[in-house]
């Protein structure tokens, strides 16, 4: 492990021992992929308690990271989150430009607001959601009034109001096997080579962990993401062929 990510992990370690030794609850940053890997592979017995990670709904990439004592958890109250819903909007649809996902980012970051803060950003057709945290809400909705040469507004969106589901394209065809290197090979046009040279480059998660075994069997319903590609989610064998090969489901994420 790399000196950063060795603080990145001593940074967890001191968040879970800030919430045990206080009875406090403690939130991290929005952490990337890389960093959320770093919190699943650390192993278990450093953390004195148990931890959740979210980032605003139920298909973040982008997640925090919370550590609740048992004594403050209450079930019929959810642990609650510093992450704000901001939806930000073109003020003339007719004359706004195609937004993609790098305008808003850039735009966002270009206020000064550090990355770390910054959760995922959902881009819609004529709109985006911006998941931030919370205590710069009043910052990034009072600054934010242009992306790229479009003048834009912000509101906020109360995250129990908010219910989000990608679209997908459904894929179903035939793989010898669940190992990660057959089904990447059906999600993306690309070679079982360069498949192969992106698992090694360390390029592939599975449920947030870094994956670099090609033979790597994978579950049903786990989401799968390749970095600077996208990710999809496996949903399971539909049936065997006579020559022992399986039909499988995955979504790919649109």
């Amino acid at each position: 492990m790399q000196k950063e990510e060795l603080q990145h992990q001593k940074r967890l370690i001191e968040l879970s021992n800030i919430s045990y030794q206080r009875n406090i609850a403690t939130y991290s940053d929005f952490l990337n992929l890389n960093e959320l890997n770093i919190l699943h592979t650390t192993p278990k017995n450093m953390f004195p308690i148990p931890y959740e990670t979210f980032g605003g709904y139920a298909y973040a990439e982008r997640q925090m990271v919370s550590f609740f004592p048992d004594a403050l958890y209450v079930s019929e109250n959810p642990v609650e989150y510093p992450i704000s819903l901001i939806r930000i909007v073109p003020l003339q649809k007719k004359f706004a430009e195609s937004l993609t996902h790098r305008d808003y980012l850039g735009a966002v970051l270009n206020l000064g607001v550090e990355r770390n803060k910054i959760g995922d950003i959902i881009v819609l057709e004529y709109e985006a959601i911006l998941f931030v945290h919370r205590k710069l809400t009043g910052f990034v909705m009072d600054e934010l009034n242009r992306i790229r040469h479009t003048p834009v507004s912000t509101e906020l969106i109360e995250s129990q109001e908010f219910n989000y589901t990608p679209e997908y394209k459904e894929i179903t065809s035939t793989v010898a096997s669940v190992r990660l290197d057959s089904l990447l090979s059906l999600a993306f046009p690309l070679s079982r080579s360069k498949m192969t040279r992106l698992i090694e480059g360390a390029k592939v998660y599975v449920n947030g962990k870094l994956i670099t075994t090609n033979s790597y069997h994978v579950k049903e319903n786990d989401i799968i993401s390749v970095r600077g590609m996208g990710k999809f989610a496996y949903r399971g064998i539909l049936s065997a062929t006579k020559k022992g090969r399986y039909y499988v489901t995955i979504h790919k994420y649109i």
